[in-house]
């Protein structure tokens, strides 16, 4: 900023200032021509004074007067005199709001003067909304400004930013090669590296590349060997690791990649779910029920997790215990038939996106602070709506919003300033419409969920019919004499063996401890011929 502003300064001063007249002189009232000259004396006055203001705001952001430069500056910008200056007052008037952390109302001046094609300032004003966009997080601010970036112009710090936001961009429209190159441009010495590296694989794994996928995530994993086992983009790296060895179908591998994933970490339980299709899908049955007793308790009682019921009955159809898969399959409707019908009826009672909107902002109060209010929709359905990406970046961006608000709020005589009154309003409207777009989202997700449990609930019934078709052929062999005794796996090896390998081995009893949750080991034995 004070590279910029000396060269700023200059400029200003050299533009011509207020002829003061001499003293001892009087005006004249002579001709109608002399009048004229006065007019057009008065003109060149007045522009010359607002010249003089433009090079005291300009000092006054020079030397660190960042608030004070803004007003002056943001009242010039609005005077037609300085038309020919409007471009240079309005990318200045940015930067002295992102020195206030005004991010938002400075992306509008920086957009003012996108659309200005000024040969000079365009070009800055691209860079500087390409950064208050990032931090800002907001999609629709960052799509307008990175799709006008030429990397080109864009200074050696700022590259890898734009590399990774442009690659997000190619992500999301399904350019797989040119995204993957984008993020390849991510130096290892950007604070983006590793979500650049994530991305890649990402989208390594979208075009059906899996064995690169995992050469790419173990890239990821080696640069953060060092790191604490809880560290973020580790676990993150593990756990996509695990994601493309299950989709390279290579299940043993999955599941102890998945293993390695910390239990006290936000991502074991996904980590545990995931790893139980894998078990299914390399027939380790007793493993996949250990899993899901783990998963069951109380400890995720408020998780959205429908499937892993269903997963569940169809580990118990393939070891023939039909009394367990009745239990399972009637939690199953009793759990998620009454949330089936809530989404039906939320949905077709609703049409206003702000009602979408404060349904989840209620359950995201019960989630950080207050646990009193009322909801029309399970806690556990608007839970998983808030963790959903979109969801989750535009409720992130809101608080940035509340922040910028509480700023301008808890500074009294920049609040009363035109200016002020103008960040509010900008504040405002962008809150307003983000509810609106939250709403949306939030809506689309309920459809999905509502799609989705009735895709679940006739899956259901084809598990229910060959269950029965499996107890009928159960009853026959028992009439046959060919019945399976009923035992325990390992039930005739002693305690003591346990013990010795640093075990304790008890039965379960119904009662959940949080320091058994993950320890569980199924033992009993398949019932089938």
């Amino acid at each position: 900023m004070r590279k910029l502003l000396p060269f700023l300064v200059a400029t200003s001063m050299a533009l011509p200032l207020v002829a003061e007249a001499q003293p001892g002189k009087k005006s004249l009232k002579q001709a109608p021509k002399k009048a004229s000259s006065s007019s057009a004396f008065q003109g060149n006055s007045r522009e010359s004074q607002l010249k003089y203001q433009l090079s005291n705001a300009l000092r006054a952001a020079q030397s660190g007067q960042y608030e004070a430069a803004a007003n002056q500056l943001f009242s010039l910008a609005r005077r037609p005199e300085l038309a020919a200056e409007r471009p240079q007052i309005k990318y200045i008037l940015g930067t002295m709001l992102m020195e206030l952390k005004l991010n938002q109302t400075a992306a509008f001046q920086f957009v003012d003067v996108i659309r200005m094609n000024h040969p000079k300032y365009s070009k800055q004003a691209i860079e500087k909304l390409s950064i208050v966009a990032d931090t800002l997080g907001d999609d629709t601010i960052l799509n307008y400004a990175i799709s006008r970036v030429d990397v080109n112009d864009i200074p050696p710090n700022l590259k890898d930013m734009i590399y990774y936001r442009l690659g997000e961009i190619k992500l999301r429209n399904r350019e797989y090669p040119k995204a993957q190159q984008l993020f390849n441009n991510v130096g290892p010495g950007s604070s983006y590296y590793f979500q650049a590296l994530y991305n890649k694989g990402l989208s390594e794994l979208e075009a059906n590349q899996p064995q690169i996928a995992v050469g790419t995530y173990q890239k990821m994993l080696a640069a953060r060997g060092r790191a604490p086992v809880t560290d973020v983009n580790r676990v993150e790296a593990q756990l996509a690791l695990a994601r493309a060895l299950y989709q390279k179908q290579d299940w043993e591998a999955s599941i102890e990649a998945y293993s390695q994933i910390p239990r006290d970490t936000v991502m074991w339980h996904d980590a545990v779910f995931e790893q139980s299709w894998a078990m299914l899908r390399a027939a380790r049955f007793r493993s996949a029920l250990s899993n899901f007793q783990t998963l069951h308790s109380a400890y995720y009682e408020d998780f959205y997790m429908p499937e892993s019921l269903l997963l569940r009955s169809i580990v118990y159809l393939y070891i023939c215990k039909y009394d367990e898969m009745e239990k399972v399959l009637s939690l199953f409707e009793k759990t998620y038939g009454p949330v089936r019908t809530k989404i039906g009826d939320f949905l077709s009672s609703t049409k206003d996106p702000m009602m979408f909107y404060a349904e989840v902002e209620k359950a995201y109060l019960m989630k950080n602070t207050d646990k009193t209010a009322t909801l029309r929709l399970p806690y556990i359905v608007l839970k998983n709506v808030l963790d959903q990406g979109d969801v989750k970046r535009s409720m992130h961006y809101l608080e940035k919003l509340a922040s910028e608000k509480a700023r301008v709020d808890a500074n009294y005589a920049f609040k009363a300033s035109a200016l002020g009154q103008y960040s509010l309003k900008i504040i405002a409207n962008r809150s307003k419409n983000t509810k609106i777009a939250i709403g949306d989202m939030v809506k689309a997700h309920l459809l999905n969920m509502r799609v989705e449990l009735r895709d679940l609930y006739e899956q259901a019934g084809f598990i229910r019919y060959e269950m029965i078709n499996g107890r009928k052929e159960s009853i026959k062999k028992k009439i046959a004499g060919k019945d399976i005794g009923t035992g325990q796996i390992d039930e005739n090896v002693d305690r003591q063996f346990y013990i010795q390998n640093g075990y304790q081995y008890y039965p379960f009893q119904g009662e959940y401890w949080l320091d058994e949750v993950g320890n569980y080991h199924y033992l009993g034995k398949q019932s089938c011929e």
